[in-house]
């Protein structure tokens, strides 16, 4: 809903607020294990947002609709708070028909008992001084369980600025001639510096209000993906502590070295706004890593006073992109590794709705999904919309299966999905505290990501989509994780190009410890500075030779005219593949969408190098169409092994039959093979053959998503 600041005081408003209440639509989440404790809860995020806030207030009240009854009367008891907070909101819940409306969802919608939470956000601007939320915070707890801060990350500056005129100091100044606010309609959505003190202070004083005052139990971040927008870091106080990093990271000598002068006080950020393939300036490589470290340490800074002031409340925030084929780091000022390291769950707003495109293409957001386990997060994202994308969160997130529905504006869940959220809160057991039992890793570098959006993308990606497609279970890892390769039989650096020499000696480590290695087109040809080495620098293990040097930056390097290698070297076995050949080339400069995203055209080559290099003994085998995924994860605790099977091509194809499995057990015994699944046909006892790898069996029918559990 978009409205203009000045609107907001003729609904009723009370001036003292500084600011405003408008209605918001109202979402529904389950998730799991919020924080450590094993709680089944809904949680709830707006998809517009405040058209101009800096924090929002969320209830999420706890609904048991075993009882039809019990629940009318629990939803009167949330009317009646809604009503004694109605200064904030005046013209949200007063209409009989909105309140019918949501007794009507709750009761009959989801159908959920215990788990179903009703969600209301009631969003605030500015206002040092809230009594009305406060006051009744008593009421609120009495009836939910869960209390969301949501805090944003612009101000409604026209009415924010007449309570605090010292603010106008955190307001990026006009870009290129023009205002830099949220989109390009909101123009009363101000964006701010974000690391400017005053603004810093503010937050914190929202934060300890809505923890100590009103209790809540987690904060969302929204809009992280915007927050270090190019724009934004042309703030005076920016240019300011961008030297300060350059000085700070670098000795004068380095400096030197990377800039050609060790004075950097005249230095100013790039005025940049075309796209770009490659980045080989060092000053907007620096420029790249200053705003992922800013983004980084204001989400680390609020998450340690966030803990301080009460260590149970969970923090989450919006990065928006996922892994989307978007170069995150020179875009957004976004580095996952680094911003995970602060948040307990993280929404993805990408799009990539699961199925296969009318091209054909495989869609996914398995990537985000991986991400964002092996870096210890969840993922909130859409999956109301399908039957399918519910099973995607079920197979590839990790206790928590997203925006399921919502109240109003959103329309009926069909029996389908009710279907399917009950199954997931049924057989929880089956999901509860799962860890991957991948054996191969796609790494992803920093340097290569951060510094050439062209052929690395590409790579990647493709490699990637050959391994979901030809169910290779895999994980995502980043350069932080190669200090412990050891759950590992396989490493895949998909054109890796800027490796370390660190780098480069722990993979070199792990070829001589027996590991398997896959590596294609220039990787560690280039130091993460991007300087071009003389020699490719795993020649050692590619026993190949140096593309020819080609003199402009905007031409790629030329592929190597090489057969594939194949060697033993020591203990472990190296691939080297000159090539991941597209089906459909991605143009320079421009995301790596799933548009791009057909199966490449030596798909098969490279999943055969991923066998071989494991040593021919794949841990797990799947005979099915190239439209299923297979998931591998596993229970130590409970002595399970779990194959989640998903069929993207439901919607054209919603059977498949006879899926034969052999799964690799590592010197381990199975005791009883039997399958779930939320399509009904769930078979008790499955018979298997024992072989030299492990088992073998077949899965005789499924639909679009089928558990295999297995006992050990």
């Amino acid at each position: 809903m978009r409205t203009r600041a000045r609107c907001l005081h003729q609904s009723g408003v009370p001036p003292h607020l500084g600011a405003a209440v408008i209605a918001l639509s109202q979402m529904t989440m389950v998730v799991t294990d919020l924080r450590e404790e094993a709680l089944t809860q809904r949680l709830h995020r707006s998809a517009t947002g405040p058209s101009n806030k800096i924090f929002a207030l969320s209830i999420l009240g706890h609904i048991d609709t075993g009882n039809p009854e019990d629940g009318w009367e629990k939803v009167d008891q949330i009317n009646e708070a809604l009503d004694l907070l109605s200064a904030f909101q005046p013209n949200v819940w007063r209409r009989r028909d909105d309140q019918r409306h949501v007794k009507q969802a709750l009761i009959k919608r989801f159908g959920l008992g215990k788990q179903t939470l009703l969600s209301q956000k009631i969003a605030m601007v500015g206002g040092h001084d809230n009594p009305g939320v406060v006051q009744h915070s008593p009421l609120l707890h009495r009836i939910v369980d869960t209390l969301h801060l949501v805090v944003g990350s612009t101000v409604g500056y026209e009415t924010f600025l007449v309570e605090k005129p010292e603010a106008e100091e955190w307001f990026a100044p006009d870009y290129l001639g023009q205002p830099v606010h949220y989109g390009r309609t909101q123009t009363f959505r101000k964006r701010v510096y974000f690391p400017h003190p005053g603004y810093r202070d503010y937050i914190k004083r929202v934060l300890r209000l809505a923890i100590e005052d009103l209790k809540v139990d987690l904060i969302h971040f929204d809009n992280t993906s915007t927050r270090a927008r190019r724009p934004i870091f042309h703030h005076p106080m920016a240019i300011k502590d961008f030297r300060d990093y350059l000085r700070q990271k670098h000795s004068p000598e380095l400096l030197k070295q990377r800039l050609g002068f060790s004075d950097v006080s005249y230095v100013l950020p790039p005025a940049h706004e075309e796209p770009l393939g490659v980045i080989d300036d060092p000053l907007f490589q620096e420029w790249t890593d200053f705003r992922c470290h800013q983004t980084s340490g204001f989400y680390g800074e609020m998450k340690e006073y966030i803990r301080g002031l009460n260590p149970e409340v969970a923090v989450e925030n919006n990065p928006h992109s996922g892994m989307s084929g978007l170069n995150t780091l020179w875009e957004q000022g976004v580095d996952y590794p680094r911003l995970l390291d602060h948040t307990d769950i993280v929404w993805t707003e990408e799009g990539n709705q699961a199925g296969i495109s009318p091209e054909g293409v495989l869609v996914s957001k398995i990537r985000s999904y991986k991400t964002a386990t092996i870096l210890g997060n969840k993922i909130f994202s859409y999956t109301f919309r399908t039957p399918l994308t519910v099973a995607e969160a079920m197979a590839y997130n990790r206790g928590c299966l997203g925006m399921v529905g919502g109240i109003q504006q959103y329309p009926d869940p069909p029996p389908t999905q009710r279907r399917y959220i009950r199954f997931y809160l049924d057989r929880f057991d089956y999901y509860r505290k799962v860890e991957s039992a991948a054996e191969v890793a796609v790494l992803h570098t920093y340097a290569t990501m951060g510094f050439n959006n062209d052929r690395p993308y590409q790579s990647t990606f493709l490699f990637e989509q050959a391994l979901i497609q030809a169910k290779v279970p895999f994980d995502i890892i980043f350069d932080k994780h190669l200090k412990d390769l050891s759950r590992y039989r396989v490493l895949v650096l998909p054109d890796r190009q800027c490796l370390s020499e660190e780098q480069m000696e722990k993979i070199r480590g792990f070829v001589k410890n027996g590991g398997g290695l896959v590596a294609t087109e220039h990787t560690s040809l280039y130091t993460p500075w991007r300087n071009r080495r003389r020699e490719v620098g795993l020649a050692d293990l590619f026993a190949v030779g140096t593309p020819p040097f080609v003199p402009w930056p905007w031409q790629p390097d030329q592929i190597l005219d090489v057969e594939p290698v194949k060697r033993q070297v020591e203990k472990g076995r190296v691939v080297y593949l000159p090539e991941v050949k597209p089906s459909v080339e991605k143009p320079s400069a421009v995301p790596m969408t799933s548009e791009y995203g057909h199966l490449p055209v030596n798909w098969e080559e490279l999943v055969d190098a991923v066998i071989w290099a494991g040593g021919e003994d794949p841990q797990l085998r799947v005979e099915a169409p190239l439209t299923t995924t297979a998931e591998s994860l596993q229970q130590e605790n409970e002595g399970r092994l779990l194959l989640h099977l998903i069929n993207y091509g439901a919607e054209k194809n919603p059977e498949v039959k006879d899926v034969k499995i052999t799964l690799g057990l590592r010197d381990r015994k199975a005791k009883k093979v039997f399958t779930l699944s939320p399509d009904g046909e769930e078979i008790g006892s499955l018979e298997f053959q024992e072989n030299d790898a492990g088992i073998g069996f077949t899965v005789p029918s499924m639909q679009t998503h089928s558990l295999v559990v297995v006992e050990l």
